[in-house]
């Protein structure tokens, strides 16, 4: 994802003010001289995400974070952002198709939600190196349709297989009938366009925000 957006950073009108991986150093944010930056945009894993925060808010840098699975650090990040004053999007996936798929994902477990006979489930599919399952994207909608008032059991599965972008499916299901919605990846550019687009809206903004506020 990383090599993704800097790919296509000068196609969204951003400069890429410098490179940071696995093998620069867990400080290398904070001390490396990069010049002026904007906005950073984070795709490196969940046990990082509290680390770089923390070497955002030192330097004033807003910050884009794509990475799933750091959860757990989510209130220790948002109050680190806040007494910065930095800006911040976080978001599981950066597609704005699935945001709208999200959307109605939520709509359909409102309305079946009052029917005790309709059962739920999430199922979604990606290329074998992936390490996290269920995708974080997978327990996004799960917790988007708790929160539209799906109370009942909602059956959550994974793929890895082969080279797979990503597939996420919801269905509903009853005994004379099925529903199913399904959002496909069939390029991973999608999600550092996405990024890219969030970087750009994000410069000079302080506070917490989220893709809805991106996507209206």
């Amino acid at each position: 994802m990383g090599r993704l957006v800097e790919s296509l950073a000068a196609s969204h009108g951003c400069e890429i003010a410098g490179v940071v991986t696995s093998r620069s150093g867990s400080d290398a944010i904070g001390s490396a001289d990069f010049g002026h930056v904007d906005v950073a945009v984070d795709f490196s894993y969940g046990s990082a995400v509290l680390g770089n925060v923390q070497q955002f808010a030192r330097r004033g840098i807003a910050a884009v974070i794509g990475t799933t699975g750091w959860q757990a650090d989510e209130p220790d990040v948002r109050e680190i952002a806040a007494q910065a004053g930095i800006g911040v999007m976080a978001a599981a996936n950066f597609s704005i198709g699935m945001t709208v798929f999200r959307r109605a994902v939520q709509a359909a477990a409102s309305a079946f939600g009052a029917f005790d006979v309709v059962g739920a489930w999430v199922h979604e599919a990606h290329h074998s190196a992936k390490k996290d399952a269920p995708s974080g994207t997978a327990l996004m909608l799960e917790r988007a349709m708790r929160d539209a008032g799906y109370r009942r059991a909602i059956d959550v599965s994974s793929t890895r297989a082969g080279s797979i972008p990503g597939t996420h499916t919801v269905g509903f299901d009853s005994a004379a009938e099925t529903v199913t919605l399904t959002h496909t990846v069939r390029d991973r550019a999608v999600f550092a366009h996405g990024a890219l687009q969030a970087a750009a809206w994000l410069k000079g903004r302080r506070g917490w925000y989220t893709i809805d506020d991106m996507v209206k």
